[in-house]
Order: structure tokens, then C-alpha cells, then sequence
């Protein structure tokens, strides 16, 4: 006992002011919500996890070195609220691991991360690529294997721009390869927000193991702020090969009293050659997104919320809402309904 207070009187005289200039936050997130889903004549009903936010926990924390210069780490870990599984994959930092600098150079990160072209594709989608809305149900890797344009990406380093530039923004990220050709990739992102206009730009390139092709993605978006409501509209187009599909998302959010009501609807749209079947490929078609969500504040961390979805598929199209049951063929809808809770820490 003796020696534990000497240890922290020590302490106390030493690193004090270390201590002082560092902080250590344990956060998180814990959605659940009861579902019915149902793809052609197959239905079912559940007890699922993430429905308006992805359900997780994690450790985050600074330093400040001095002269404005920061150190930085983050390690978050997704969990199945219904069984308790951790996800991504098996990774249990799989939702982010990383060790940044910081200063008014900008930010440099490495680690797993969302890369930039997957942050602005989730700014124009009003349930951020979550739960039975999110518009990335009906994206397509196009057969080339790749994940992480609209998604996240093992061994990545990024760099984005420092504040204070005027309302402008931007990052670029490089992921390595490391024996894993679908995982070699770039992208980069350039960006205006200010007041209650918000655009951005992306572009992306991933390699494919097969065949040293790489999948490209573009992307545009924007969306204002009236206040009342914030309507947002974006494009997006990706290919490989000669595959190729455009997605069109048109969506808008409005606050209604402690909550705030979304709806988007999306056109993905592909060309022949990704319609059309090659050993190796299963092939896509022509599929609408409609989507409609209702979120009820309890209070800051802790919210009510339902969503309706449905995916218009057509021709050989077999996208799926969240947790839907596998299509039998081609061209069937594809719907879900929900109600559940979340609450933040």
C-alpha cells in the first residue's frame, strides 16, 4: 500500500502534466430492432442488429505533443446486438484500427479504415449505407472482387486536408496489396461545406487479383439545407471491364419535432455486358430502391425509430434489403420492415 502511494505521488510530481494533455474515451453504440423481411415468397421474421446504426464499441484517444501537433489512436469493433457475435468478418477491430498525426498539416492515419470514396458515398445516402435503407444494397462489385471503394480496407494510409480552408475539405487514401490483389487500391475526395450547402467528388480504382484490371468508381453529390428539409442527390458510376452500372440516389431528410423523417429512392441501372453471363461472373441487371425511415429522439442517446424498404429488381438482379432471404431467381422484390431502438455511449 505503502509503495502504491509513493508510485502515484511520483506520478503526480512526473507525468502529471502528460496525463493532463491526454484523453481516452470509451464509446459505442447499441441498435437492435424486430424485423420482417421477404424476398419473393420467401419471408421471415427476426430480432436483428444495426438497424439505424451499426452497433458497436470501441476506445478512442489524443495526446496533444504541443505546437498544435497531435497523436491519435482508434480501435472500434462492431457486435451483433441479437447474439453477440462480433463482426466484420471475424476481425475484432474490424470497423476501424488506426494511429494518426495530427497538426496544421492536416491528419495522417494508418490503419484499417472507411476509405474517403466510402465517406462520401455515405454523406448522400440519409441512412449511411446502414439497415434496411441503405443504398449500398444494390451497389456491385461487377465481378471484380472488390470491397473496399464502398467500403473499408486492411493496411490503408490516408492523409486529409487541415481545417480552416475555407469551407473546403479533402483526403486521399492508398491501401497495400500485401499478397491480397483485391485490396490494392486509391482514392481520392475534394469537397465543399459550408452554412447548408454541402458537394463532394470521388474517385476510386481498386486492382483485381485475376487479371491486374482495376475497378473503377466515380461518384458526385450534393445537398442543401433549407432547414425545413435537406434534399441531397448524387451519381455514381463504377465499372470493370467492359461491366459497367450507374446509380442515381435523389433522397431528403426532415425534422419533424424530437425526430426526423428520410426517404430516398435510387435507379441502378446496368449495361449489357454486366447483364450477361461468363464463366466466373454471375450477372446483374436493373434494379429501384425505395426507402423510408422514421427516427423519434428520446432523448440525445437514445431513439425509436421503423423503416420500410423494397428493391425493385429486375431481369437477372438479385439485390437484397439487410438480412433478407437469398433470391431463387432473378427479378424478385425484395422487402423489410422494422421497428427498434438504439442508444448511444
Amino acid at each position: 500500500m505503502k509503495k502504491a502511494l509513493i508510485a502515484l505521488a511520483v506520478l503526480g510530481l512526473t507525468g502529471g502534466a502528460a496525463v493532463a494533455q491526454s484523453s481516452v474515451t470509451l464509446f459505442g453504440v447499441l441498435d437492435a430492432d424486430m424485423k420482417y423481411v421477404k424476398t419473393g415468397d420467401l419471408k421471415q421474421k427476426k430480432l436483428d442488429s444495426s438497424g439505424l446504426n451499426t452497433s458497436r464499441f470501441g476506445v478512442r484517444g489524443t495526446e496533444d505533443l504541443g505546437g498544435g501537433l497531435k497523436a491519435g489512436f482508434w480501435l472500434e469493433s462492431e457486435v451483433a446486438v441479437d447474439t453477440g457475435v462480433a463482426g466484420n468478418g471475424g476481425a475484432f477491430w474490424g470497423r476501424r484500427a488506426t494511429v494518426s498525426l495530427a497538426g496544421d498539416f492536416g491528419e495522417v492515419r494508418l490503419g484499417r479504415n472507411k476509405t474517403v470514396s466510402r465517406l462520401h458515398l455515405e454523406d448522400f445516402d440519409p441512412f449511411t449505407f446502414t439497415g434496411l435503407g441503405s443504398v449500398g444494397a444494390i451497389y456491385s462489385n461487377l465481378g471484380s472482387g472488390n470491397g473496399t471503394s464502398y467500403g473499408r480496407a486492411d493496411n490503408l494510409a490516408s492523409y486529409s486536408l487541415p481545417n480552416g480552408l475555407g469551407g473546403f475539405y479533402g483526403g486521399v487514401d492508398v491501401s497495400a496489396g500485401e499478397g491480397v490483389g483485391t485490396n490494392k487500391g486509391q482514392s481520392v475526395r475534394l469537397g465543399y461545406k459550408d452554412g447548408p450547402l454541402h458537394v463532394s467528388g470521388t474517385y476510386a480504382s481498386t486492382s483485381n487479383a485475376a487479371d491486374n484490371s482495376n475497378f473503377k468508381l466515380a461518384s458526385v453529390g450534393g445537398a442543401y439545407d433549407f432547414g425545413v428539409a435537406r434534399p441531397s442527390l448524387s451519381y455514381t458510376e463504377s465499372k470493370f471491364l467492359s461491366r459497367k452500372q450507374r446509380i442515381v440516389t435523389a433522397a431528403v431528410t426532415v425534422p419533424v419535432g424530437q425526430g426526423q423523417f428520410v426517404a430516398s429512392y435510387t435507379d441502378a441501372k446496368a449495361n449489357d455486358s454486366a447483364k450477361t453471363a461468363v464463366a466466373g461472373y454471375t450477372p446483374i441487371g436493373d434494379a429501384k430502391l425505395l426507402a423510408l425511415g422514421y427516427a423519434y429522439n428520446l432523448s440525445k442517446r437514445t431513439a425509436l425509430y421503423t423503416t420500410f424498404s423494397q428493391i425493385d429488381n429486375k431481369g437477372a438482379a438479385k439485390f437484397l434489403v439487410a438480412g433478407a432471404p437469398a433470391a431463387t431467381a432473378g427479378g424478385q422484390k425484395s422487402t423489410g420492415y422494422d421497428v427498434g431502438i438504439r442508444h448511444s455511449f
